[in-house]
């Protein structure tokens, strides 16, 4: 493995060349974010009444009775980890922050509307923010892998090559649908680093996907109460984003094909 360090390997290989991506840079500034989280954590649970006893006796009472800040930052803290490397699972948690009883969103409004309105947007901010600070660490972390020779050499294979073609017709929309749907999305997102795909635009489609796919989970769950029909949305949404990319370019290949003037 390559030394940990915010300096490149001076490879011909172009999969190690100066990839201008300074890892530890990145690391300290989630750590000091993470350390933030932690401290906020622990001066909202001191302000808290109930004890650990209360939540092994009564769980679903102690919960519904914990400060909305307590749940919400909680929540912001555990998806900023639920990275590749620590596979810690989010929609269950989503749904809980999301439920009636959670009220996120007390005492914001009155009106059972803006109550929904309110709850799904803020779990659907914050998921996504957290999401987005995990989704950056595998990218640097996956970057500083590539670092290694022999750990490169997968950009030489026939498959990854393959792969590649496949991301590039369309990498920003594929990132944000392979966020939105139910599956493990870590394939996708080692091929964005591997194919050196930028950060900012790398982030902004990871925000964009999580943000779709917590928004859908939290009003389902707030509206319905109905966990299996956030999985059925889902893929509805993500089968309309895929329909939107993939019917145009099916119809212009096959105008081109026939000879006739493509549609606009």
């Amino acid at each position: 493995m390559a030394e940990f360090s915010t300096t490149t390997s001076r490879s011909t290989d172009p999969a190690l060349g100066d990839d201008k991506v300074s890892v530890l840079r990145w690391f300290v500034f989630y750590g000091a974010y993470l350390l933030a989280g932690a401290a906020a954590l622990a001066v909202l649970i001191s302000a808290e009444h109930w004890t650990w006893d209360d939540w092994s006796h009564n769980t679903a009472e102690t919960f519904a009775n914990t400060s909305p800040a307590l749940k919400l930052v909680g929540f912001l803290v555990y998806v900023s980890v639920a990275s590749t490397f620590l596979p810690l699972p989010t929609g269950w948690l989503v749904a809980g922050v999301a439920t009636r009883e959670a009220a996120v969103a007390a005492g914001w409004s009155e009106a059972p509307l803006a109550v929904l309105m309110l709850t799904t947007l803020t779990i659907a901010t914050i998921g996504a923010t957290g999401s987005v600070m995990a989704n950056l660490s595998d990218y640097h972390l996956f970057t500083w892998m590539l670092r290694s020779h022999r750990i490169a050499k997968v950009r030489r294979t026939r498959a990854y090559l393959a792969a590649a073609r496949w991301f590039e017709r369309s990498p920003f929309w594929i990132l944000v649908i392979f966020n939105i749907i139910p599956i493990p999305v870590d394939v996708v997102r080692m091929l964005a680093t591997t194919h050196r795909y930028p950060r900012v635009p790398f982030a902004a489609a990871n925000f964009i996907g999580r943000f779709v796919r917590y928004g859908v989970i939290a009003y389902v769950t707030y509206r319905f109460n109905l966990g299996w029909i956030a999985v059925v949305a889902l893929l509805a949404v993500a089968v309309v984003l895929g329909a939107i990319k993939i019917i145009p370019r099916t119809v212009r290949k096959f105008f081109a094909e026939k000879g006739q003037p493509q549609p606009r």
